[in-house]
């Protein structure tokens, strides 16, 4: 089970991470893109992922990944972190990294 100490120690391992606040929690960027924040409630973290792998993701997992309707247009998913390993987490981070430094 993935906590969120574990995203930002993931997160900054990352090339080039920067973290800072977005939208009043923290945020991790690279090359000025967000590609991962945590959500307020301290149990979850939006993502950066396009929407193809965003869709298999979440109808293979729903209690894992979800999305809210503010994020339906937006290459963006909520994943819950007592529902996903951190071997889980940082693929999902890595990946996140990488769509965002393109």
């Amino acid at each position: 089970m993935a906590v969120p100490e574990t995203v930002r120690k993931l997160a900054l391992a990352l090339p080039d991470t920067v973290e800072r606040p977005s939208y009043g929690t923290p945020g991790f960027f690279v090359k000025k893109k967000l590609f991962a924040r945590l959500l307020p409630d301290g149990e979850t973290v939006v993502i950066k992922i396009d929407f193809g792998p965003r869709e298999i993701l979440m109808q293979a997992n729903p209690q894992a990944y979800d999305i809210t309707d503010n994020y339906l247009n937006y290459p963006l998913m909520i994943v819950v972190l007592s529902a996903v390993t951190s071997k889980e987490l940082c693929e999902l981070l890595e990946d996140a990294w990488q769509f965002a430094a393109e």
